[in-house]
């Protein structure tokens, strides 16, 4: 099964080698996404949920890139440098998901990328 690209521009470019997500049959693997702001590629200012919220709406301009939406994200990864702020990021993620919940792993990182506080990445299953 062919690996297909997705990107967009309503999202931050990969900073690395590797791409925004790759889409294998129904099934799209989103690389993780730290709340930067698309237009100017620097981290967003105010606290892990005001990062959280600008990471999800990251999320949500790939996973249309990719011809879905959030509704079709089966699992999250949620990455925090603190797991002090677990409530907080619960409160923003509940702002952009409803129930059925996608499946979840939310784990503490000594350190993200450009010194975040916050990181998703998601799997997304294609109808």
């Amino acid at each position: 099964m062919p690996r297909i690209p997705v990107s967009t521009d309503q999202a931050p470019a990969a900073i690395g080698p590797y791409s925004q997500a790759v889409r294998a049959g129904d099934t799209v693997f989103l690389s993780g996404q730290i709340p930067l702001d698309p237009a100017t590629g620097e981290l967003v200012p105010g606290d892990v949920a005001a990062q959280a919220r600008q990471a999800f709406r990251n999320l949500e301009a790939v996973c249309a890139a990719a011809g879905g939406s959030l509704d079709d994200v089966v699992r999250l990864g949620l990455y925090l440098t603190d797991l002090g702020e677990f409530a907080a990021v619960n409160a923003a993620m509940a702002e952009f998901f409803s129930a059925p919940y996608p499946a979840r792993s939310t784990i503490e990182v000594s350190a993200l990328p450009k010194g975040a506080a916050f990181e998703v990445d998601a799997i997304l299953a294609l109808r």
